[in-house]
């Protein structure tokens, strides 16, 4: 069999690739990195697998795929699940409300949601930085203002949809799981991490939606192996 590699960058989105591959029980090699202690940025090493140097990234023979949507769909291809399986609807049928709904929830995740929540910790995050005394009131008063006028209202609203969406099924696009849930996996954990109690108290459906997959063996494996996903500050 040809070796998969998976390069995984501590506190990442390299987590949903584990956690599918946990599912798929597909062999693989974990190669970890570490984060920069000073600027929390990934390692140069990554740069001699990807040019990008950044994570998630597998190798797989001569193949090198990087972004997580994409190493996702490359697996959920290259080792099918059998359709009458729990995993059967990883990629649900073209031309299904199912197939619409994971194509949405797998672009959402990176192209919507995670822009948003990347601004949020930026911006909670600037006025801790070390800068002058007098400069200090500024940088919280702008921070607070961009947080409040555009940065919330719209993870807020992703939350909104995303709340509505759960009502009434335990997955994102039916009643079993897609690349959508594995792909909005680490946007929903960094959005209630940042969020904090109460915006898990807001959002119940997205609060035990969060649950029902951590909740899953394979999840709980990926985790024991990767480590935790969010690094909130």
């Amino acid at each position: 069999m040809t070796p998969l590699v998976v390069h995984h960058l501590e506190h990442s989105r390299s987590h949903r690739v584990l956690w599918l591959l946990e599912e798929l029980g597909v062999p693989y090699e974990l190669r970890a990195y570490r984060r920069d202690a000073r600027t929390r940025l990934a390692p140069p090493e990554l740069r001699a697998v990807h040019p990008l140097g950044k994570a998630p990234v597998i190798t797989h023979g001569d193949v090198t795929v990087a972004e997580s949507g994409a190493i996702l769909e490359y697996l959920a291809e290259t080792f099918p699940p059998a359709r009458d399986s729990e995993l059967g609807d990883l990629v649900p049928a073209p031309g299904t409300a199912a197939h619409r709904d994971n194509r949405f929830w797998l672009h959402f995740a990176e192209g919507s949601l995670m822009n948003w929540l990347v601004m949020k910790l930026v911006f909670v995050n600037i006025p801790k930085q070390r800068m002058p005394f007098l400069a200090r009131p500024v940088a919280r008063e702008i921070s607070r203002q961009v947080l409040q006028r555009f940065v919330n209202p719209n993870i807020d609203a992703a939350l909104d949809l995303l709340e509505h969406t759960l009502r009434d099924r335990p997955w994102l696009t039916g009643e079993r799981l897609a690349l959508a849930d594995f792909q909005m996996s680490y946007a929903i954990e960094a959005a209630l991490a940042l969020g904090g109690p109460q915006t898990a108290a807001r959002y119940p459906g997205v609060a035990a939606y969060r649950e029902r997959y951590r909740a899953r063996p394979a999840y709980q494996r990926a985790l024991a192996k990767g480590g935790p996903e969010i690094m909130v500050d």
